[in-house]
């Protein structure tokens, strides 16, 4: 494996987001948008691996639909083609489909795996793991809207974008990755409780206080 730069493992920022919608007008451009998760994504803990400037990833999912067009910011790789964007979600995600908008140029990434509940991937993880499902872009300057097989991502609750190549540069550059699906504020303790007592309804007790995820920092092994 090449060695990546700049891990940034965890970066809080505060980004003062000053973003006033309601409903973000998204809804009034295109009916299909009501499913495009934006409000729901975990933006503050959004982390990138082998990004060329700390938060880039952040930035281009922070982006809402009127600025997916937007140059300015992008994400690009640092020590070679390769990266890893972990989003995490503020509840349950039925994913539908990946956003992702690039360019013409050999800079366009190639080959995405997406790995769903996984908070502890690296290069070298995410290399020899099975990934959920692999989804193969294509070189354009285009919205790519890529549907996932939906029976693979019922109950998301954070995804990795695992760029492994692009069309021939030494670096990769996204403009902006948008992410749509259902989203539900049921928990991942809530669901797993849920699914406990339904196999097991005499050894169960109703468990107070569940769902703080932000001071549970369990990794998962899924």
């Amino acid at each position: 494996m090449p060695a990546h730069g700049n891990s940034n493992p965890g970066h809080p920022h505060g980004h003062g987001h000053n973003h006033s919608h309601d409903h973000d007008h998204a809804d009034d451009i295109e009916p299909a948008l009501q499913t495009l998760i934006w409000k729901q994504i975990d933006f503050e803990n959004i982390r990138t691996l082998n990004e060329s400037e700390s938060d880039q990833g952040a930035k281009i999912v922070e982006k809402t639909w009127l600025q997916r067009l937007d140059a300015e910011p992008n994400l690009e790789s640092d020590a070679d083609e390769q990266l890893l964007i972990f989003i995490p979600f503020t509840g349950v995600v039925k994913l539908h489909s990946v956003l992702i908008r690039s360019s013409e140029d050999p800079s366009a990434p190639k080959t995405l795996k997406l790995f769903s509940n996984r908070d502890d991937l690296d290069f070298s993880t995410a290399s020899d793991l099975q990934p959920t499902q692999t989804l193969e872009l294509s070189q354009t300057s285009e919205i790519q809207d890529i549907p996932v097989k939906r029976t693979l991502f019922g109950n998301t609750y954070n995804l990795n974008l695992f760029i492994e190549d692009n069309f021939g540069d030494e670096v990769t550059r996204i403009y902006w990755i948008g992410i749509k699906g259902e989203f539900s504020l049921l928990n991942r303790e809530a669901i797993e409780i849920l699914y406990e007592k339904a196999a097991n309804p005499k050894d169960h007790t109703l468990i107070q206080g569940v769902g703080d995820l932000a001071s549970q920092g369990t990794k998962h092994g899924m």
